[in-house]
């Protein structure tokens, strides 16, 4: 029993599996905030283009 003890303890199959999942839930985020914020600016590059153009 302490032999089967000690062989659980050392795996570490688990934890990689875990440390994997925070990592891509970790990515996720920046990406979304990202390309939320990128989508913002060239909605405001595209409104003052507009703007120009019809300000004659």
């Amino acid at each position: 029993m302490k032999i089967l003890m000690k062989n659980f303890l050392r795996q570490e199959e688990g934890a990689s599996l875990v440390e994997y999942a925070i990592l891509a839930a970790l990515i996720s985020v920046v990406a979304i905030a990202t390309i939320s914020d990128l989508g913002t600016k060239v909605n405001e590059t595209f409104t003052s283009i507009k703007d120009k153009f019809t300000t004659d």
